[in-house]
């Protein structure tokens, strides 16, 4: 009888912690920003993927597919940005949403607001996605990429009280 009362103690008092964790989890929110992959070298201010960066935006749309849950895809308006986006746009099933690369802060503060607890894909250039990164930190870690980096990826996981990590990879 003496152990039958304490394992019903223990499961009265241990449920809101388990079910408390569980909320944290859901309330974080996962920010993946990454640079187009390689363009073609045309001359325009607009250039499409080169072969390379065509196959770089499948290995990304593979990867995240894998390893997240991504619930919405975000480009600037440039086919660059967008090329590399819509492989995992089309394997989630979702538009992707274009964003003014030129209001960082009113896009983060978007995303804050809009997309508490979800995972999104955010793809950008070599000055503005550090600089996306710097400001979901809260700090100016990151520097421009260099022109040849095509290969970075930011995972910034900023929990239900605001404080912001990130996790660096390269695809």
């Amino acid at each position: 009888m003496k152990k039958l009362f304490l394992l019903c103690s223990i499961l009265l008092f241990s449920g809101p912690l388990l079910g408390q964790s569980t909320d944290n989890a859901a309330q974080e929110t996962t920010l993946i920003m990454v640079r187009h992959a390689e363009k073609m070298d045309d001359g325009t201010r607009d250039p499409s993927l080169n072969d390379a960066g065509v196959e770089r935006a499948e290995r990304l749309a593979n990867l995240l597919q894998e390893d997240f849950e991504v619930s919405a895809v975000y480009s600037t308006p440039y086919k660059r940005t967008q090329e590399t986006a819509k492989p995992l746009a089309d394997l989630i099933g979702s538009e992707i949403q274009t964003y003014d690369p030129r209001d960082p802060q009113g896009f983060i503060g978007f995303l804050m607001d809009s997309k508490k607890g979800k995972t999104v894909l955010i793809v950008g250039h070599s000055n503005t996605t550090p600089a996306l990164v710097n400001l979901a930190l809260g700090e100016d870690k990151y520097e421009q990429l260099d022109e040849s980096a095509y290969g970075n990826i930011f995972i910034v996981s900023i929990d239900e009280k605001g404080e912001a990590s990130v996790e660096e990879r390269m695809y």
